[in-house]
């Protein structure tokens, strides 16, 4: 098991007090969209883990807007569990915002998030938890290997390495959003007022103890994956933006190499047209070529500031990160108005009227 690089050996987390496993909830949130082959066996699997733990649970499933017929089949398990709770998002507003959906409503001592395509096996919970009762308020999984496309497979390495090198938080490589989280990092998490958000950089933001737990990450059990590679430049993209600077320094480094360059050719054309008055460089080719390269330098410079510019334009508008059609066997703890949190998109308790959303100021 690969501890946090940041701790110690001297410095390992206290275990948690004794407590009764019987006496442990745990909330697991998962994600769906377009993955309703595979909900009934995710409920299945998630529930022998529960009961194998023989701790309380719950079972969060959050659709996001899914066209296929999720909808039909969580209310089928939710009619047959009430252990099974179901938000169901009036339109896909993306995994980020599924998973804060599903933990703003959880109500257990930790939360456990996992993907609806059964990337994340369930059996891993286990081990999650042991390391949880061990003192560790942030269990993530980590990808030590991951099935299919070798190409993807080695994209997805160097990204994680990438952003671990320019981000301003240290960020664990190969951890996805799968993990178990402490009550008290759900509600640092919670609390934080980010619309656009990129959960598995947070969640090193907030903090506190962390290991990981090693696995090998399976292929999708059913149909083919809907993040394209524009999808995945884009979700990159938000990644770098919310957690990096290094776009900004990069842009100083390479105006202040153009300068450089610029005096360098300066003094170059000066030294040829007194040395080698007929071989200097002139003329409209010359020319063109300056304009066209200091002309792509500008263009590239806008393009990065436009990013974080877009990225604010968003975090301003303050609009909600997601909106709830409906909610299924809510958690009595939390009520309607937990799914919302502090953006103010309220869930609509089963049975409620159907219509427009419901806000609240």
């Amino acid at each position: 098991m690969a501890d946090d690089p940041r701790r110690t050996d001297d410095a390992q987390p206290a275990p948690l007090a004794a407590r009764e496993a019987s006496s442990e909830r745990i909330s697991a949130v998962i994600a769906c969209y377009l993955d309703a082959q595979a909900i009934p066996i995710m409920h299945e699997r998630l529930t022998a883990a529960f009961t194998g733990l023989g701790v309380d649970y719950e079972i969060i499933f959050v659709n996001d807007g899914s066209p296929d017929d999720s909808r039909e089949v969580l209310r089928k398990l939710a009619a047959a569990d009430p252990r099974t709770v179901v938000v169901t998002h009036t339109r896909p507003f993306g995994a980020q915002s599924a998973f804060t959906s599903g933990m703003r409503l959880a109500t257990g001592d930790a939360v456990v998030l996992l993907d609806g395509d059964l990337q994340d096996p369930p059996e891993l919970i286990p081990a999650l938890v042991d390391r949880w009762r061990q003192g560790y308020e942030v269990v993530y999984g980590e990808r030590v290997d991951r099935e299919g496309r070798r190409l993807k497979r080695w994209a997805v390495k160097r990204f994680y390495r990438l952003f671990k090198r320019v981000s301003y938080v240290n960020v664990p490589v190969d951890a996805g959003d799968f993990s178990l989280m402490d009550r008290r990092a759900v509600d640092a998490l919670n609390a934080l007022p980010e619309t656009q958000r990129f959960l598995r950089g947070l969640r090193a933001w907030v903090g506190f103890r962390q290991t990981g737990v090693p696995y090998v990450r399976p292929e999708r059990m059913f149909g083919q994956s809907t993040n394209s590679f524009v999808k995945n430049l884009g979700w990159a993209r938000r990644a770098i933006v919310g957690f990096s600077y290094a776009p900004l320094d990069f842009i100083m480094v390479l105006a202040l190499m153009v300068v450089g360059a610029s005096f360098v050719a300066l003094f170059a054309q000066i030294v040829a047209k007194l040395a080698f008055p007929t071989s200097a460089p002139r003329g409209i080719t010359t020319l063109l070529v300056v304009v066209l390269f200091l002309g792509g330098v500008q263009l590239l410079c806008l393009s990065i500031i436009g990013s974080y510019l877009a990225h604010m334009y968003d975090e301003v508008k303050a609009r909600p990160p997601y909106l709830v059609d409906e909610v299924l066997n809510a958690p009595a703890e939390s009520g309607a108005s937990a799914a919302a949190g502090p953006t103010g998109s309220v869930a609509r308790p089963a049975g409620a009227a159907r219509g427009s959303p419901i806000d609240s100021s």
